[in-house]
């Protein structure tokens, strides 16, 4: 991550647009806690016209798609196209000015919910950062075994083997569930193999390597006994797919599922942390009741564009997706189960949408 680091300094600015969680399928994702809003004088700048392009995280696929449609309601001129390639090529591709705004689940990368395909299992099941490192590393291969039956006393627990599930992208959504692997299991995951968009991952029997977070649901649907991480954009077509989530373990001891409420507390103990710059790591906080996998999504963007009216139209997209009457209103953000930014966080947003020149 140092590379994209240094690059980030010299001229790429990453935006802070809505908070998300992951949700496994077994982990889930989504935003920080509502507020209003503060817009530059005039508000929302009105863009001269022409085409924004957006690539890169597939958890913020859906709600850019969102944005898009309505976004081009009030501003016919401007027309937003989207992909959803995974964080990595987002960051890449907004770095080497080949798109305009890179999407990212993690500030130079993302965020989660886990996902499970147990048969005869409907609870959430009870997960800790360590369990899910031995899990990932392959010392854990059935889902009755003694780490995971103790969690979860009560729950009758079939003797099938654990199938794995990772991203084969380079993908904000790992970043994160790797990041909290690392920070519950620091001696363990932390030092064999860290956190990044992509890892080493270890050789867990049948571990399977699936591509954006539709890949992972349909994955995990096709894989009895499988395990995933999935963006919390995607936990209704988990749901749709007859997938369980789980409860994980935050810093506090307690089992928690991804919620508005425990996200919105997850996020309100960072806050007064978060940097003018918005870059900071929100997983396994010290809130309680918080679920520990959330994060910012962000947008990456070169700070100077190629032309004065990419910049300006550039500036009132983002302008009009962190201002919660518009992009960041529960009317967009809900459907994809994430909250909108905090004030003190939307106003550092602004700042750095200012700077595209």
């Amino acid at each position: 991550m140092q590379t994209l680091k240094r690059a980030a300094r010299l001229e790429r600015g990453a935006v802070a647009l809505a908070v998300a969680g992951l949700a496994l399928t077994s982990l889930v994702f989504s935003s920080a806690a509502s507020a209003t809003a503060m817009l530059p004088s005039g508000g929302v700048e009105k863009p001269p016209g022409g085409t924004v392009t957006e690539t890169g995280s597939t958890l913020l696929y859906p709600l850019f798609n969102l944005w898009a449609g309505g976004y081009g309601t009030t501003y016919p001129s401007v027309t937003i196209q989207t992909a959803g390639t995974g964080s990595g090529t987002g960051i890449s591709e907004a770095t080497n000015g080949t798109i305009d705004i890179g999407a990212s689940d993690a500030y130079l990368s993302p965020s989660d919910v886990t996902a499970y395909n147990v048969p005869g299992v409907l609870s959430h099941l009870k997960l800790s950062g360590k369990v899910l490192s031995e899990i990932y590393q392959g010392t854990v291969t059935k889902w009755n075994a003694s780490q995971i039956a103790s969690l979860n006393p009560g729950v009758t627990l079939p003797s099938i083997p654990i199938v794995t599930l990772h991203r084969s992208d380079s993908s904000g959504d790992t970043f994160l569930f790797t990041t909290y692997l690392s920070k519950t299991d620091p001696s363990g995951w932390g030092t064999k193999i860290g956190f990044n968009t992509t890892v080493p991952w270890p050789a867990a029997p049948g571990a399977l390597g699936e591509e954006g977070n539709s890949g992972m649901v349909s994955g995990c649907k096709a894989t009895p006994g499988c395990i995933a991480y999935i963006g919390i954009s995607y936990l209704t077509q988990a749901l749709q797919s007859g997938l369980g989530y789980a409860q994980l373990e935050n810093a506090k001891g307690q089992y928690v599922v991804p919620t508005p409420a425990s996200i919105a507390a997850e996020a309100a103990a960072f806050v007064k942390k978060t940097p003018a710059n918005g870059t900071i790591s929100l997983i396994y906080g010290p809130a309680s009741g918080g679920y520990p996998i959330i994060n910012y999504e962000y947008a990456i963007v070169n700070a100077k564009q190629s032309s004065s009216s990419t910049a300006k139209n550039v500036r009132s997209v983002l302008e009009w997706a962190v201002n919660l009457t518009d992009g960041n209103s529960a009317s967009y953000l809900a459907q994809v189960n994430f909250e909108a930014l905090p004030p003190s966080v939307v106003a550092q947003s602004l700042k750095q949408i200012k700077k595209i020149k």
